[in-house]
């Protein structure tokens, strides 16, 4: 029956010595350590071999502390009766393994060697595959013999382990990318003649989320309401807190708000679910009518978008007259500014992980400057749309010599 005790969450650690804490579990006083040389083997080359002794399960799960590392059990120990604390019942051919089960559910976390007789070589075959690590005969069990058994388990049983763990990392670390996957906006365009690009790269290594988040939708009037934020720092606290603005975002924008009234709601999430009260966000909004020719702009304390129009250079939109980043002030506005887009027109929202990566090895940085040079050295080169936001991308992170340490992220809006 399982015995709930609480067990190390991994096999126990090999002492400073090296050595090794053996705990026999056989019925008959002496009888595994009876045999010749056995009850001199004090120790190995590897260290010190330590022997402790039950004869039933009871006594077992007294000795089984956290130091042992090897379990030697001999299969014809009967099973512990079920109900019963120290009992024992006969083994019936269909329950002739249940000891050993009985064992492994106790002992989790250390080598299991089976000990039974030679003619009974069916039975120790099977006992590996219920989870001995391996099986010893007891007319062949010697000092030496035992010695060499006791070190491969104990191998065996931490390999078994780290193989175990790296499986079931492997498959969390799985699991945690199709969730950020699904966390990530899938733009609601549909009857909008705009075409759509972003793209987004977390400055946390081996994540796909970080504290800057987007979003576009389009309202049953016709306008196209596009998002663009930060949240500061770069852990999963403010990636979370990033989905929860970018939901909040949309269903407010979908629900109808607007304005003063959409930014101070979301000013209220953050200051109910950020973690502590330094956390603020930026914020960029672009509300684009249904014609496409003007949109309104709103800003809290984020970088201005940039917009590229034919037969003009990439100018960034007017970045005074906005307002304070969300959660900094409990009284804030946020003025919106028309802005006038013409026919046909880029129009590029980024974070400021796209302009604050260095150039070169000093400590000089890309700045608004080097981003519009950039862009408007690869619009000449023809890119649009999803080539151009990675030929930027790309070469902001040439320019950095690898890797970006801050999130990014960037989206573009093409009319025309």
């Amino acid at each position: 029956m399982p015995v709930s005790v609480p067990r190390p969450a991994e096999p126990p650690a090999v002492p400073p010595d090296g050595g090794l804490t053996l705990l026999v579990i056989e019925d008959v006083p002496g009888g595994a350590l009876s045999a010749p040389g056995m009850a001199e083997m004090t120790g190995t080359a590897e260290g010190p071999v330590r022997i402790r002794t039950a004869r039933n399960l009871t006594e077992a799960e007294r000795l089984l502390t956290d130091d042992v590392q090897c379990i030697l059990l001999d299969l014809a120990l009967p099973p512990r009766a079920p109900g019963r604390k120290g009992g024992a019942v006969a083994a019936g051919r269909g329950h002739e393994l249940d000891t050993l089960r009985q064992v492994l559910r106790l002992a989790p976390h250390q080598a299991v060697l089976a000990l039974t007789a030679e003619t009974d070589a069916a039975r120790a075959a099977e006992a590996v595959r219920v989870g001995a690590q391996d099986y010893l005969f007891r007319d062949e069990l010697d000092g030496r013999v035992l010695s060499r058994a006791i070190r491969y388990a104990v191998e065996r049983k931490r390999a078994d382990f780290d193989r175990r763990q790296l499986t079931e990392t492997r498959l969390r670390a799985q699991e945690n990318a199709r969730l950020e996957r699904g966390l990530l906006p899938h733009p609601l365009l549909a009857g909008s003649e705009l075409r759509f690009a972003a793209r987004y790269r977390p400055g946390r290594s081996r994540a796909l989320l970080g504290g800057d988040f987007y979003d576009t939708v389009r309202t049953a009037d016709g306008t196209v309401h596009a998002m663009i934020g930060d949240v500061c720092g770069h852990g999963p606290d403010e990636a979370a807190l990033g989905v929860e603005l970018r939901i909040a975002w949309r269903a407010l924008t979908l629900a109808g708000l607007c304005g003063d009234e959409l930014l101070a709601t979301l000013q209220q999430v953050l200051e109910h679910e950020r973690a502590d009260e330094e956390v603020f966000a930026t914020l960029c909004t672009v509300d684009i009518a249904p014609d496409g020719r003007s949109a309104a702009l709103c800003l809290a304390g984020h970088p201005a978008p940039l917009l590229v129009r034919s037969g003009h250079a990439p100018a960034l939109l007017p970045q005074e007259g906005g307002g304070p980043a969300l959660g900094l002030l409990s009284a804030a506005r946020w003025p919106h500014r028309e802005i006038r887009l013409g026919e046909a027109w880029s129009l590029m929202m980024y974070t400021d992980g796209l302009v604050e990566g260095r150039v070169g090895a000093g400590t000089r940085r890309l700045g608004q400057e080097g981003m519009i040079e950039l862009v408007a050295r690869q619009l000449k080169e023809g890119l649009t749309g999803e080539e151009l936001l990675e030929a930027v991308v790309a070469e902001v992170r040439a320019l950095n010599g690898g890797d970006l340490t801050d999130d990014l992220a960037v989206l573009l809006l093409d009319r025309g």
